[in-house]
């Protein structure tokens, strides 16, 4: 009888640490990459505005560089290392477009 309670309650331990695991992977990613998206679609809006593209551009890639280290957030600042690469892309022809244009 003392055996079967040694036996659940090791496999109570067991399951208790396993939710808990669960639970930790299945967070919804805050933090850096989340930020670093936010931003990374600001970039992009702002694009147009050279200056604005790149400064908010060079920003998203920093954000995105130091969110891609954790694993939760990786897909995120991904996405965000897109949107700020773009953003910059972006800037670049405008600035030119309006450089051929004077």
């Amino acid at each position: 009888m003392n055996d079967k309670r040694a036996d659940n309650a090791v496999a109570d331990r067991l399951l208790s640490e396993a939710r808990k695991r669960t639970a930790q992977q299945h967070k919804a990613p805050t933090g850096r990459g989340r930020i670093a998206m936010i931003v990374g679609i600001v970039a992009l809006v702002v694009s147009p505005i050279s200056i604005a593209g790149w400064v908010v551009g060079l920003v998203t890639l920093g954000l995105g560089l130091t969110a891609v280290r954790k694993p939760d957030q990786a897909k995120l600042a991904r996405i965000a290392l897109v949107l700020g690469a773009a953003a910059i892309f972006v800037a670049t022809f405008f600035f030119t477009l309006s450089i051929s244009l004077r």
